[in-house]
């Protein structure tokens, strides 16, 4: 099998992982059941791993078909412009991040955390035309950057085994 092939099963079946883990997050109780809409962001562990293990592309990749898929079997038009929003800002600035080499994965992810849940609270603002909804996101702040930390050392673990197990 060429090097290609393999990275594209590779991606589908990280897409695949994905999605799994977006769905268990789906049937999960809520984590904070007092403020509605805060996830943990499970699958964000496979795209702070491609993003650091392939590079910003095959992170992209996988998070739109994802987000896509999902918004198709558990959601809907809308559920899908709130995740392209906060997908698309976090893998932005999570790129750059990493790029300018000024935090750890841990720190990628809490900044992902937070700008996935930014680029959620300004559509929110464009679709409501309100600019008080923007006060959520002091809340929003707090909880993407606990679920940035969770995300951030499960992918920071996940890249040092995956490298450990490659030199062997």
């Amino acid at each position: 099998m060429s090097k290609k092939a393999k990275k594209i099963a590779l991606l589908g079946v990280l897409t695949s992982v994905a999605l799994v883990l977006s769905y268990l997050e789906s049937v999960l109780p809520p984590i904070w059941a007092a403020v509605p809409g805060i996830k943990v962001g499970l699958p964000n562990v496979v795209i702070i791993f491609l993003l650091y293990k392939f590079g910003v592309k095959e992170a992209a990749i996988v998070s739109f078909i994802r987000l896509f898929i999902v918004a198709l079997l558990f959601g809907n038009v809308m559920t899908l412009a709130y995740s392209f929003a906060g997908a698309l800002l976090s893998i932005v600035l999570m790129a750059i991040c990493k790029k300018i080499k000024v935090f750890s994965v841990v720190g990628t992810s809490i900044v992902g955390g937070v700008a996935h849940n930014l680029g959620q609270i300004l559509v929110a603002i464009f679709l409501f035309d309100t600019v008080q909804i923007g006060y959520y996101m002091i809340v929003l702040a707090i909880t993407g950057t606990i679920a940035g930390v969770f995300i951030g050392l499960a992918g920071a673990l996940l890249l040092k085994r995956l490298n450990k197990k490659s030199k062997e």
